[in-house]
């Protein structure tokens, strides 16, 4: 038997024969041209990256009804790419300026935008390097004459469930598996915002990610189980491992029953305390997810969806149209969208740059400040879309008081231009700002009195504080929530919110793990903002917790130097 760690992606256990996925490496053949034969070559690019760019669109449009609704959006998100000047026109300057052959030029282009995502400091745009990749893999099939080859030519007669195991998955390649009787998805690489993630929770098919060489160590019909609540995967499991998997199998499957009967039951501890559970959301169509799952709101709404894997920077009308299609989803529940959260390793307008160190360049708020007309442009549209429900702003990385009166104030200049236009929007639309900076969350007060509500991220809040990037496999081991600086911060920032009246929510990795409920109740959290699949999981252990009396035993366990034991609370 063989255990292999990774990530947890999709919550659940599945057990299964394994369907390894082909190999579609990128290491192609290099040899220069001669300078007759570049129109020749630079034609072959041409057409292949339309090809590959009309299968992709094609794809989206005859999408089924019952495909996983993030696959259109993904899909489209690879053809744009595939007319990002930043691929095609470079590579096909370097067919031109260095007499590249066109697989290599294409691949040489992919490996800088590559290095380039990888950069950068937020998690899910990083994670957007397998965008690049991928579009790439496909455009080096249709220049080889050959379809991306995976190995299911058995799936549609298969009589027992299968795992996935593969390098990675592109969308494309979702779609192409939506027949089988998939019962989960291993892959070598991706993490919790990967499109394997995604549409793995979305599909609500356990998986595990970032697993480093699975695909090389696994064999097709090998039995294999997906662990999906630790974030392993086991190979050839023994007869009694097997036989604890099924059993665990089972209760999970009869606890989503169960879950499901909670869907419309207030959020509320045994005590009494009322607690908001709102979901985070990348894409607009997840906010239906959202509703499905019981949200009383969205608690954050990335907005660099609209502004990822393309050359021109979206319109303030097709940015509006995004925003209110959510908040007319979400019928009058609250809905807080996050400003741009992009910048430093990676100029939106094409003038790509790499910073000497993203994680602490000119990114978020520090890019839209200084970027005024992207930022006003945003703002319009965020406030076009307060008329049709409650919108609430949430601005990223404010370290700075200077930041908090700047952004009111664009908020302010927005307002004036669309009364200017007589376009109409809400008067009341609160502004806050997430707290993921340790200088923030220290010195809480004055942001606490001169917000209209905070929003902690976990995720960056934490790797600030340890100096510990989760991404990197060498200190990964060291990220630890439970580290008892980072509890302080939050209970430091929660606190600060009861005093002056504020509300704070919690919106990074933390609030979603309902191992970790009970401790956040402890310190005070009452707003709880998850990703939609594991809104249920996390109301259950409301339900059954006493608020005022974890309050206690948090209280006296907070200062001690170890760790707080979660299991402990009870």
């Amino acid at each position: 038997m063989l255990c292999l760690s990774g990530q947890r992606a999709a919550h659940g256990y599945a057990i299964g024969r394994a369907v390894v996925m082909g190999a579609t490496a990128l290491e192609v053949a290099h040899y220069r041209i001669s300078a007759d034969t570049v129109a020749a070559e630079q034609s072959r690019l041409t057409v292949a990256l339309d090809t590959a760019r009309r299968e992709m669109l094609e794809l989206a449009e005859t999408l089924p009804e019952d495909a996983p609704r993030e696959l259109g959006a993904l899909l489209n998100v690879h053809g744009m790419l595939l007319s990002d000047p930043l691929l095609a026109d470079q590579a096909l300057s370097l067919i031109q300026e260095k007499l590249y052959n066109a697989e290599w030029a294409l691949t040489t282009q992919g490996q800088l935008l590559g290095e380039q995502f990888a950069a950068m400091e937020d998690e899910y745009l990083r994670e957007r390097g397998a965008d690049v990749r991928q579009v790439i893999e496909r455009v080096l099939h249709v220049l080889g004459g050959s379809r991306p080859m995976l190995s299911l030519e058995r799936v549609g007669q298969s009589t027992e469930p299968l795992v996935v195991i593969a390098h990675d998955i592109s969308p494309a390649d979702m779609i192409r598996l939506r027949g089988g009787r998939f019962a989960g998805f291993a892959t070598d690489l991706g993490g919790p915002t990967s499109h394997t993630a995604i549409v793995a929770r979305s599909m609500d098919v356990p998986a595990v990610v970032g697993l480093g060489q699975v695909r090389s160590l696994v064999r097709d019909g090998d039995v294999v189980v997906v662990d999906g609540v630790r974030g392993t995967l086991l190979v050839n499991p023994s007869v009694q491992a097997l036989e604890q998997y099924r059993v665990l199998q089972k209760r999970h499957a009869q606890e989503r029953v169960v879950l499901a009967q909670l869907k419309d039951v207030p959020a509320e501890t045994q005590d009494g305390i009322a607690v908001s559970l709102q979901a985070n959301i990348e894409l607009p169509d997840e906010a239906e997810s959202a509703l499905a799952n019981g949200a009383t709101g969205i608690g954050l709404f990335r907005s660099e969806f609209l502004f990822i894997g393309r050359s021109e920077l979206p319109t303030e009308e097709e940015q509006y149209q995004a925003y209110a299609s959510v908040v007319r989803t979400m019928q009058h529940r609250p809905v807080t969208i996050r400003t741009l959260d992009i910048g430093a390793d990676k100029a939106l307008d094409g003038e790509a740059t790499v910073a000497t160190n993203p994680a602490l360049g000119l990114r978020a708020i520090r890019y839209c400040l200084a970027h005024p007309d992207l930022f006003a442009t945003q703002l319009r549209a965020i406030l076009r879309a307060s008329a049709h429900g409650t919108v609430r702003i949430l601005i990223p990385m404010v370290a700075h008081m200077h930041e908090v009166r700047a952004a009111r104030a664009a908020i302010a200049s927005a307002m004036a231009e669309l009364d200017l236009r007589g376009q109409s929007y809400s008067k009341n639309v609160e502004v806050g700002a997430m707290v993921e900076i340790p200088a923030t969350a220290i010195a809480i007060e004055p942001f606490a009195d001169a917000l209209d509500f905070l929003s902690i991220g976990t995720n960056d809040l934490i790797q600030y504080t340890l100096a510990i990037d989760r991404a990197d496999n060498e200190v990964a081991g060291l990220y630890d929530p439970l580290h008892p600086a980072i509890l302080r911060l939050i209970a430091n920032v929660i606190n600060a919110g009861i005093r002056v009246g504020k509300s704070v929510a919690l919106c990074g990795e933390m609030a979603g793990d309902p191992q970790l409920t009970r401790l956040l109740l402890g310190l005070g959290l009452t707003q709880f903002s998850m990703h939609p699949q594991q809104l249920l999981s996390v109301k259950r252990e409301i339900l059954r917790a006493h608020s005022n009396a974890l309050r206690v035993q948090v209280a006296t366990s907070l200062n001690r130097a170890s760790p707080i034991d979660p299991a402990s609370l009870h």
